[in-house]
């Protein structure tokens, strides 16, 4: 029986594997069909501190996931199916692996960004196509840019895309917006945001340099369109991975894990949440990567009861 499982292995999931290594907790990470995160699809990630020169997305996660191996977490691929919270130790169900028992468990899994399933996207995913402004805007400075989506985060997106871009076009299938009308209003008072409603996406168009433009189907005319651009910003939402949890914890309506504000303590004791997967507002690797850190420590507290780890030597 492990005394800490860590489910996932983004930024959130390897920094508290990094903490509870180095406190000899010997914890046991399971990586599922993506080792790494979101942060592998990316390309050179500039925001992350520490790294004047930037630094690509995989090698950020291979270097974290090295440091968290030298302090002695143990990695194992497999796919968590359901989990039994009712009672300590813990009981995960892991296929290729079996059932495993645990006195604690941190949940890492994550947040997937919601795609539209047309022809050219997953391939120019990283080379035009993205799910995240605030990682990836910088690159398409005074570039045509399209965002694809009709709800507050895709106006708040174009908001910020404007600042970049040489012309921010906001595309949705239909007449209406689903925003709020504040964050609409907003986007429409931008000068440098135009509109292609009413039109649905069928393809993205690239060529060997990436992203040319998205392929729609105009509904009022019937006729299929070529809306050119250098970038594809994909906000129709994001699903936060935790249908295997099966209602053995408290989630909002979408999904997200419901924390104590200022921890990452679930209703459940013994049982923390960190990054994406209990964040519906940030989505960053660095904020990402500073509960990891905190569920570490909930987590160690929660282990030793009243003996807490120094970690001054951590920091």
């Amino acid at each position: 029986m492990y005394k800490s499982i860590i489910i996932g292995t983004g930024p959130a999931g390897l920094t508290a594997a990094i903490y509870l290594a180095r406190a000899n907790l010997k914890p046991l990470v399971i990586e599922g069909m993506q080792p790494g995160g979101q942060l592998t699809t990316t390309t050179e990630v500039e925001n992350f501190p520490g790294f004047p020169d930037g630094i690509m997305g995989p090698e950020l996660m291979d270097n974290m996931r090295k440091q968290a191996e030298r302090f002695g977490a143990e990695f194992k691929t497999g796919w968590v199916n359901k989990v039994d919270f009712s009672k300590r130790p813990f009981k995960l169900f892991v296929e290729g692996m079996g059932e495993i028992e645990t006195e604690t468990v941190i949940i890492s899994t994550g947040a997937s960004a919601k795609y539209l399933g047309i022809p050219g996207e997953q391939e120019n995913v990283g080379r035009g196509v993205s799910t995240c402004a605030t990682c990836d805007g910088f690159f398409f400075r005074g570039k045509k840019i399209l965002v694809v989506g009709g709800g507050d985060s895709a106006m708040e997106e174009a908001n910020f895309l404007s600042r970049f871009g040489s012309s921010v076009t906001l595309v949705h299938r239909r007449e209406e917006l689903r925003a709020s009308k504040i964050m609409q209003d907003r986007a429409r008072a931008n000068e440098k945001i135009q509109w292609a409603l009413n039109r649905v996406p069928l393809e993205i168009v690239a060529g060997d340099n990436g992203v040319k433009g998205l392929k729609v189907l105009n509904n009022e005319t019937g006729q299929e369109e070529l809306i050119e651009a250098d970038g594809v910003f994909v906000a129709i939402g994001h699903t936060p991975n935790t249908k295997f949890l099966e209602n053995q914890i408290d989630t909002d309506e979408i999904g997200y894990i419901r924390v104590k504000p200022g921890t990452t303590e679930t209703n459940v004791p013994g049982v923390f949440a960190c990054g994406d997967v209990q964040d519906v507002r940030y989505r960053q690797a660095v904020s990402a990567a500073g509960t990891g850190c905190m569920a570490a420590m909930d987590c160690e507290k929660f282990l030793e009861g009243s003996m807490v780890h120094d970690w001054s030597g951590t920091l």
